[in-house]
């Protein structure tokens, strides 16, 4: 993310005349340098979406004053619409299981400077992490999973995340289904990677199925978590080509791969406020 000073609004609202002007002058009105803009407009569902990034050097709007100010236009229009600073760095936790190169991977990420946030904390159903956790200086949480106890664990997670004021979670390969109940206290604030190219081989084992089929793609899967499983706002996929030589172990390995580059793609884009969700699908911003 750029080292400039910058404000960030994301709209969305139904699409009609005059949204970009409205926008555009009301930045000109309060001296803004408008960076990047861009725009979305979905004509059979009639829905409009932008994000527009400006310098905040010369704006004469403090950010505590932007919502009264900009309030009549996002009346005028029905718009839906958040404000983001580029200096503020949102609280992650990560919750992971035994697989460790996702969480390998944005641990790299993190201290190399590339992800604009602060991991605050690692949760893990087991301890086969918690060395890399220390590797990296980041306070690691065991919070067990037994079969007849998962609401007390969900419950002991979410006072630590209280704790922890945390703004949004990374499933790195955490091999457990988050109850409906965990979801509505981060409602598309939780990014999982799944190994497979949704919404194929959704569920368990999906490497497996793809060889029972004999795929010659294979691919990974970020998306937002919802109450459905493997089912909410896709942020980032990729995929990569295999053959009838590739064996089992083959595709996983080349799919552990496409999982850590997708997932890390998946949460930048979110730090950086490139994502808009409708309609369960998401606009990603350039």
């Amino acid at each position: 993310m750029s080292s400039r000073n910058t404000a960030i609004l994301l709209v969305s609202c139904p699409d009609r005349k005059g949204l970009v002007a409205a926008i555009a002058n009301f930045l000109l009105q309060h001296n803004a340098n408008i960076l990047h803009a861009d725009q979305h407009q979905d004509a059979e569902l009639g829905v409009f979406l932008m994000r527009v990034e400006w310098d905040m050097q010369d704006f004469d709007l403090n950010l505590t004053e932007f919502e009264p100010a900009f309030a009549p236009v996002a009346r005028q229009f029905e718009m839906q619409w958040r404000l983001a600073h580029s200096g503020h760095r949102p609280r992650m936790a990560i919750f992971v299981s035994r697989y460790d190169h996702c969480l390998a991977d944005l641990l790299y990420r993190y201290q190399a400077g590339e992800l604009h946030c602060e991991i605050a904390i690692i949760i893990s159903n087991h301890q086969d992490t918690r060395w890399l956790a220390e590797t990296y200086r980041i306070p690691f949480q065991h919070v067990g999973i037994h079969k007849d106890a998962k609401v007390e664990a969900e419950e002991t997670q979410l006072a630590i995340l209280r704790r922890q004021h945390i703004d949004f979670i990374v499933l790195a390969r955490y091999m457990q289904v988050l109850s409906p109940e965990f979801i509505r206290h981060y409602p598309n604030r939780v990014i999982n990677i799944h190994h497979s190219f949704l919404p194929a081989f959704h569920g368990a084992k999906p490497y497996h199925r793809a060889f029972e089929r004999g795929v010659k793609l294979i691919g990974a899967t970020s998306h937002y978590v919802t109450e459905v499983l493997d089912d909410g706002p896709i942020i980032e996929q990729d995929v990569t080509r295999v053959s009838h030589r590739d064996d089992l172990n083959d595709l996983i390995r080349r799919g552990a791969d496409l999982e850590k580059i997708v997932l890390s793609r998946a949460v930048r884009l979110h730090i950086e406020h490139r994502v808009l969700l409708y309609a369960n699908k998401t606009v990603i911003f350039d």
